[in-house]
C-alpha cells in the first residue's frame, strides 16, 4: 500500500495523491515530514496504508515505540482509491476454503474474517473516524445457474459457520434491488458494509499518531538488514535501526522483498464516479444504499456515494500502465450492466494497485525471527489489511495464533516467476473474460 523500492505506475505522481473522488472528498491531515537523519525505534513499519497504521496503532497501545515510514502520503495506495467494500469472512467462499484446508480450518479461517470486520467497525466507532459507514453488500449473480448454489450457500453458512446475515434474492427481489437486468439472483449480506476508503486510512492514521507513532511520508525504503536489530535504508540516506520490522507494502512491494514479490503480484483495478444524482434516481439504480459485487471473475463493483454517485468498479490490468482514457475504460462495464446511464456525466476516473495471490488469500509470513509481512488481500483489504495490523503487532508481542492461522494457508509462487508472470496472467484473463459471457 506504501511505495517501497523504485516500483511506481506511470500514470501516478510521486508524492501526491491521485485524483480521484475520494481525493476530493477527503478529511486530510497536515503532510508529515521525510526522515531526514537517523533514528532508533522498537519496530519499524514500512508502508502507510491499511495495515501498516493498523500495525503501528496496534503496536503502540501495547507500549512498543514505533516508526512508520511511507513513500508517498498516507493512504497514497489501494487503501485510498479502493471500492470501499468491507467483506465477510476470507476473499474465497467457505466451500473452497473447505476443499483448500478442511473444515475445521476452514472455520477457523472465516471467524478470523469476521474478525477483521469487527475490528474495522470497532475502529471507526472507538476512534470517531467519519467515514461514512453504511451497512450491506449484494453478491449478484451475474448467470442463471448460479442461482442454486447462491441459495444453498445461505443454508450452509446458517447451518455449519452460524451466519445468520445472509439473505437469498431470487430473480424478482434482485431486479427490485439493483435496476438492471444484468443478473438474475443473489446474496444480501447484511453484516458486511462499505465505507469511504481514504477517509478510513486518515483515520487510522489520526489514532496511530494520537497513539504516539512516529510518522515519515515522502521516504522510500531501499534496503533492509537481515540484522538483529535490522537496519532499514531510505532513499536520502537516512535509516532506521528497529529491532522488528513489519512489511505493509501489498501491491507496492515487489524488488524490496524477492520471497513476497513471487507469491504477491500487483494488479489494477479502476473506478469511476458519476455526477451527482437526484434521490430518485440513486435509489433506481440500488434500491436500499447497499453496496454491490458481482459473480463475474473481472468483477464489477459499485455503490451510492454519499452525495448520490454511482461509483462504479470494473476492469483490470496487469501493466505498468493505466488505461489512458479511464473513464471510457470504465464506461464498457457501467453501461453493460446500467445502459440508461448512457448520458449521465463521469466526473472522476482513476485507478488503483492491489496484491493478489494464486489462490486469492493473503499471504502472512514471518520472514525471520524480527521481519513479518502480510500482503495480498486481493480485493478483500478494507478488513483483512487492517486487521492484519493487529495480528502482526500481537505476534510481535508473542501471541501467535491468530497470524500461524493465517501463514498456514498454502500460498504458491506465481508461475513463470516475477518477468512472465506478467504475460501468463493476461493469457488467464483473457480466458476468464471469455468464460464470463458465455
Amino acid at each position: 500500500m506504501g511505495l517501497s523500492g523504485s516500483f511506481l505506475y506511470a500514470n501516478d505522481t510521486a508524492g501526491a495523491y491521485p485524483t480521484s473522488y475520494y481525493h476530493a472528498t477527503a478529511d486530510y491531515l497536515p503532510e508529515f515530514p521525510s526522515l531526514q537523519e537517523s533514528i532508533r525505534c522498537d519496530v519499524c513499519v514500512i508502508g502507510g496504508g491499511y495495515m501498516g497504521l493498523s500495525a503501528a496503532l496496534h503496536l503502540r497501545q501495547r507500549g512498543y515505540s514505533v516508526a512508520l515510514l511511507e513513500a508517498h502520503r498516507l493512504g497514497w495506495g489501494a487503501s485510498g482509491r479502493n471500492g470501499g467494500q468491507l467483506g465477510s469472512g476470507q476473499r474465497r467462499e467457505v466451500d473452497d476454503l473447505e476443499a483448500m484446508v478442511g473444515r475445521e480450518r476452514a472455520q477457523a479461517l472465516w471467524q478470523v474474517g469476521e474478525a477483521s470486520k469487527a475490528l474495522v467497525k470497532e475502529l471507526i466507532a472507538e476512534h470517531g473516524i467519519a467515514c461514512d459507514l453504511k451497512p450491506g453488500i449484494f453478491y449478484a449473480d451475474h448467470k442463471h445457474r448460479y442461482t442454486a448454489h447462491s441459495r444453498a450457500l445461505v443454508e450452509k453458512m446458517q447451518r455449519d459457520y452460524s451466519y445468520n446475515e445472509l439473505e437469498f434474492l431470487a430473480e424478482a427481489d434482485t431486479r427490485a434491488l439493483v435496476g438492471s437486468n444484468a443478473y438474475y439472483s443473489g446474496t444480501l449480506d447484511h453484516g458486511a458494509a462499505h465505507l469511504h476508503p481514504l477517509n478510513f486510512a486518515l483515520g487510522l492514521a489520526r489514532a496511530a499518531t494520537a497513539a504516539g507513532t512516529r510518522i515519515f511520508e515522502g521516504t522510500q525504503v531501499t534496503e533492509i538488514g537481515s540484522g538483529c536489530p535490522a537496519t532499514v535504508r531510505t532513499h536520502a540516506g537516512a535509516e532506521v535501526t528497529a529491532d522488528q520490522v513489519v512489511y505493509a507494502c501489498n501491491g507496492y512491494l515487489e524488488s524490496l522483498n524477492g520471497h513476497v514479490a513471487d507469491r504477491v503480484m500487483p494488479m489494477n483495478n479502476f473506478m469511476i464516479a458519476t455526477e451527482p444524482l437526484s434521490d430518485t434516481d440513486a435509489r433506481a439504480l440500488i434500491a436500499r444504499d447497499v453496496a454491490v459485487a458481482d459473480s463475474k471473475f473481472v468483477i464489477n463493483y459499485f455503490r451510492l456515494s454519499a452525495d448520490n454517485r454511482l461509483l462504479f468498479g470494473g476492469g483490470e490490468n496487469y501493466s505498468f500502465q493505466f488505461p489512458k482514457d479511464i473513464k471510457g475504460f470504465v464506461r464498457k462495464p457501467l453501461l453493460e450492466i446500467y445502459p440508461q446511464l448512457r448520458d449521465v456525466r463521469l466526473d472522476y476516473g482513476w485507478g488503483g494497485t492491489l496484491g493478489i495471490t494464486m489462490n486469492r488469500l493473503p499471504f502472512f509470513t514471518q520472514l525471520a525471527p524480527n521481519q513479518w509481512s502480510a500482503g495480498g488481500f486481493s480485493g478483500h483489504g478494507v478488513g483483512m489489511a487492517t486487521l492484519a495490523g493487529q495480528l502482526v503487532a500481537e505476534a510481535i508481542d508473542g501471541h501467535m495464533s491468530r497470524f500461524d492461522i493465517m501463514q498456514a494457508i498454502p500460498t504458491h509462487v506465481f508461475p513463470g516467476g516475477r518477468h512472465l508472470r506478467w504475460p501468463l496472467m493476461v493469457l488467464g484473463m483473457l480466458y476468464y473474460a471469455l468464460r464470463d459471457r458465455l
